[in-house]
């Protein structure tokens, strides 16, 4: 089996396809050989991805499929309790969340396209 490093990046979306502060793409991964789900989202004019997981509950955060920003589009609010988190680090700000961190993924942007690089860790959930 190949070592997750050696994975080429996941190419996820157009970079135009993610408004600023607009809606996420979700994705499916495998985080610890587990089946979950991350996000991505623009916010600030920089791509940023977290595994979808409140820090208090390992819970889906978003409050409909791809909405994780509150109303004011400033944090990410956990659907659930909350838990309000800055959008550029993952840092918990506010609610059940202590001072804890989401679980952040590295996303880069070029040529047009956001693409997701696999980590030993978290890697692509590939469908059979």
């Amino acid at each position: 089996m190949p070592d997750t490093f050696d994975l080429p990046p996941q190419r996820l979306c157009g970079a135009a396809d993610l408004a600023e502060r607009g809606t996420a793409l979700v994705f499916d991964v495998l985080h610890f050989r587990q089946p979950a789900r991350a996000f991505v989202l623009r916010f600030d004019g920089q791509v940023v991805a977290y595994l979808n997981r409140c820090v208090h509950v390992p819970t889906e955060m978003d409050w409909q499929p791809g909405e994780f920003l509150d109303s004011a589009r400033e944090f990410i609010l956990c659907s659930i309790h909350g838990a309000a988190y800055l959008p550029g680090n993952g840092q918990c700000i506010g609610g059940p969340c202590g001072r804890g961190k989401l679980t952040a993924l590295r996303v880069e942007e070029h040529d047009g396209q956001v693409y997701w690089y696999p980590s030993r860790d978290t890697r692509p959930a590939f469908a059979d």
